[in-house]
Order: structure tokens, then sequence, then C-alpha cells
């Protein structure tokens, strides 16, 4: 199903997919899956049109995925797929395919659980997270680069008012 969202003369066009029955698929997460995405490139000051594709599966699905794309046979919570890459000349202003997101939703209520915040948060957080590699952000093997990830992580959420509480 796709949603697109405008943010001035921006566009963002989210392919959202759900591949799972462990949790339900509100329209609360929903946008918030949305809100995430066009914060994130309101934060990075992106100004293209861009394309996501969001798929949400359960830890059997991400751990497939994993041991395929990445040779790590274990479940994990967020994957990341980058269609793009950036350089000096900038990109053009056609509707950018940014990559994929896939979320164990499974996966993303355990964590909720695990450090006392609400599921919507877990699921923003991992939204925000996984943008921000779609975007040329990494953090592994990067002490700084973790940081930065963080902070901006962080920024998005709290401007949304999506609070660990």
């Amino acid at each position: 199903r796709k949603r697109e969202e405008t943010r001035g003369n921006q566009m963002v066009e989210l392919i959202l997919e759900n591949e799972q029955d462990k949790e339900e698929l509100t329209p609360e997460i929903e946008k918030v899956i949305k809100d995430v995405c066009v914060a994130v490139m309101e934060e990075e000051e992106c100004d293209f049109d861009a394309e996501i594709s969001v798929t949400l599966v359960d830890n059997d699905t991400i751990r497939s995925i994993n041991k395929e794309q990445r040779d790590i046979d274990r479940a994990t919570d967020v994957l990341s797929f980058p269609m793009l890459e950036f350089d000096e000349d900038g990109i053009s202003d056609e509707l950018v395919m940014l990559g994929d997101i896939v979320i164990s939703m499974e996966r993303a209520r355990e964590q909720a659980n695990e450090f006392g915040h609400s599921f919507l948060r877990e699921v923003a957080f991992l939204t925000a997270h996984s943008m921000l590699h779609l975007l040329g952000y990494d953090h592994v093997d990067d002490k700084e680069g973790e940081e930065i990830m963080c902070e901006k992580q962080e920024r998005v959420l709290t401007s949304l008012g999506i609070t660990r509480d």
C-alpha cells in the first residue's frame, strides 16, 4: 500500500507491506512510520522527492533475510538496504528510491518490553535508525558514527513527541 506525504516542496512516497501476523498494524503505527520517515528527511534537509519501502516481518523472516544478505544466522530488529549512493554531485530532481527497511515487529515488541517503553516508540526508533542508514550513516565499528546517529534519532523522535514514557 502506498502513502504519499508532502513536506514543503518535497514528497515522500512510502510503500508499506505487512508480511507478519504477530502484531496488529494499526493506523497509529502506519502514521508513526510515515511521520518518522518524513521527519528524518527534514532533519537531514533532503531536498529531493523520495520513495521508501518498509516491510514488517516476524523474527523467522528477518532471520532468513539476515542470513541470506549478511551471512548472520539470527533474528535482528531492523535491516536497512540503501539504494542510493551519495556523492558531491548531489542527486537528480526525480523521485529517488532511498531503499528498503525491514522491521521485525516481533523483535520490536520484545525490545519495547525489555527497555520499558511503548511498542509504538520502539517502531518509531527502528524506523528513524534505519532511515539514517538509508541516508548514508553507519555505526558498525564506529563509535563516533554511533553517537551521531543516536543524537539524530533522539532529535527526530523528540520533535514528534515520541518519548520513552
